[in-house]
């Protein structure tokens, strides 16, 4: 690799071969940022990035199973089942047993927690204001989506 003084990893001291240059490292740091901006807008309303996803699967189709939570969100239940009770205790979500399957868990959403959706409502577009152009931002899901499906595919 030719560093120039106009490359940003050697203006920044660094050297070619660093983290900077690794792709897995520029999803896992740019994942750590996204993070952090959803924290500062959801930090009002009381929840963690994961908790507003599973709110978001939830506002989409309420009653669904843990496990149906779980495909949707690529997180197993060992995961998910912690951040639901704690979904449960902040009175968001009701965490049942299924009546043809008490070994499943049915995740419904409280009042509150159908209510919870419209103070969240301009939290799309925050994000999309504090990052990329909307067509740039929705061609930038497409690849990751494509690059996630080639991911989960390999062996």
């Amino acid at each position: 690799m030719n560093i120039t003084p106009q490359d940003p990893a050697a203006a920044a001291g660094e050297r070619p071969g660093g983290l900077t240059d690794l792709f897995g490292f520029a999803l896992y740091s740019t994942s750590l940022a996204m993070t952090r901006l959803y924290r500062g807008l959801l930090q009002e309303v009381g929840l963690t990035y994961p908790q507003y996803l599973v709110m978001l699967v939830l506002w989409r189709q309420d009653g669904l199973r843990v496990s149906d939570i779980g495909d949707q969100l690529f997180l197993n239940s060992a995961t998910l089942t912690p951040l639901l009770k704690r979904l449960e205790a902040m009175g968001m979500v009701s965490r049942t047993r299924a009546t043809d399957d008490e070994r499943t868990v049915v995740i419904t959403l409280t009042a509150a927690g159908r209510a919870l959706r419209e103070r969240v409502a301009e939290v799309p577009a925050q994000v999309a204001a504090a990052s990329v152009s909307t067509e740039e931002m929705s061609e930038l899901r497409q690849r990751l989506v494509r690059l996630r499906a080639r991911l989960l595919d390999s062996p």
